[in-house]
């Protein structure tokens, strides 16, 4: 049954006894399969994430030429073991000049990314396109330095649709990348560069508040260099961090015990920037998403009106050009909810606010519509419009508020439209 247009939640109730297991990175899913195709025979990914984002990258590797087995796991319903048959490196199919391989990466991020750069590395020409938002997003850094490395790359913008001529490795080329505009740009050249034989440079300046480029350069560092092994995704910490807000408010509004609510397996590595989420309550009155968080910033920002005192959130230019302009959407969503928000440049200013209930658009945004879930959770008549769009990285987020203790958080979600109470077994995107 799919998820209805909207939902309104209603406020959790004390006390909860409940553990909320975090399926796996999508971060780490992408860059392992990745590398498990480059990789020399078959590698196993454990506790893989199995979201929108994932599916797309898995369906463009296997349109592509690569054998891909996928079997559920127990460890959490968005969780899969995925098996992966690596070429050596070697790209199985490719397309004509005529009739170019088509790759569909909807609005996945780092699925458009990776795949431009691993396709360099094919015997043909390959087009690829994505949803219209996809088609706005910035990929002319990433761009730049394949025709850098050598290869051809024709677009009309410098952005998606675009069609790529693989010439196979190219020995001892080199380029220059920036990660200004993404550090998924980065990411996608080191990946490839082993089979590449390209040599890939970043500027000394923008390397040390990287974190996601580290994080791959990790994974390239540590991957399994033969097959038959298997890789163990570690949580999302992103996904988290919805889930980190709740304990936390819980706590502050309700003085109801933090430990309650328990958040088992959290990453031990450092290797996703949001693994410091939980470090960042009480708020400090400056976060910043250059070098404090990632994509849990959103999260921080939603659960600002609760703060003792306003609390500035910096460096968020890059927020502007994901899955949709995230610093305009949360300030308007914010505002819309009573909270008193200031935009200056790329610095939002969020103030201690008595908040209300509030229609939320969530602009087919995963993360907007989770971030205000967060204040759903405390607010009453809090109503989210296209809930499904968490499937992107957290297709079972809903069911996991929804399901009764110990397993989820017994959050009454209904249907807004017909104020029928949905069973969690309803709430998977």
């Amino acid at each position: 049954m799919a998820l209805p247009d909207s939902i309104r939640l209603h406020p959790l109730k004390a006390p909860i006894h409940s553990t909320l297991g975090v399926p796996g990175s999508k971060s780490i899913t992408n860059r392992a399969l990745i590398l498990a195709a480059l990789s020399e025979g078959s590698t196993t990914l454990k506790g893989a994430l199995w979201s929108e984002d994932t599916q797309v990258m898995v369906d463009c590797l296997q349109r592509l030429g690569f054998q891909i087995e996928v079997t559920p796991e127990q460890s959490d319903p968005a969780n899969r073991s995925i098996k992966v048959q690596g070429k050596g490196g070697h790209i199985p199919k490719a397309g004509t000049k005529d009739a170019p391989l088509e790759l569909f990466v909807g609005n996945a991020g780092t699925a458009a990314r990776f795949l431009l750069a691993l396709v360099c590395l094919g015997d043909g020409v390959y087009r690829l396109s994505g949803v219209d938002r996809m088609h706005e997003r910035p990929q002319e850094e990433l761009i730049t330095s394949l025709r850098q490395l050598g290869y051809v790359v024709k677009t009309e913008n410098d952005r998606l649709p675009a069609v790529v001529y693989g010439q196979g490795p190219k020995e001892g080329a080199n380029c220059t990348v920036s990660t200004k505009g993404s550090s998924q740009f980065a990411s996608a050249l080191l990946l490839c560069s082993a089979t590449g034989r390209w040599h890939v440079n970043i500027p000394p300046e923008e390397t040390e508040h990287a974190p996601y480029v580290a994080m791959t350069q990790a994974m390239v560092d540590g991957f399994p260099e033969s097959g038959n092994q298997d890789y163990q995704i570690e949580p999302d910490a992103s996904g988290g961090s919805y889930f980190w807000a709740i304990r936390y408010l819980m706590t502050a509004l309700n003085a109801h015990p933090a430990d309650h609510i328990s958040i088992p397996n959290w990453p031990q590595t450092d290797w996703q920037i949001d693994t410091h989420f939980p470090n960042f309550w009480p708020l400090p009155e400056i976060v910043s998403r250059k070098t404090d968080l990632g994509d849990s910033i959103m999260t921080s920002i939603v659960m600002a009106p609760w703060a003792s005192h306003p609390v500035r959130f910096t460096n968020l230019a890059r927020l502007r050009v994901q899955e949709c302009e995230r610093v305009a959407a949360l300030r308007t969503e914010l505002s819309k909810c009573g909270v008193r928000v200031e935009e200056s440049g790329e610095t939002l200013t969020v103030h201690p606010s008595p908040l209300h209930g509030a229609e939320i658009d969530t602009y087919n945004d995963h993360r907007m519509a989770m971030c205000f879930a967060v204040v759903g959770s405390f607010v009453p008549d809090i109503v989210i419009k296209n809930p499904a769009c968490v499937k992107k990285t957290l297709p079972n987020f809903f069911q996991k508020l929804a399901s009764p203790a110990p397993d989820g958080l017994g959050m009454e979600i209904h249907d807004a439209a017909t104020g029928k109470l949905l069973n969690p077994e309803h709430l998977i995107a």
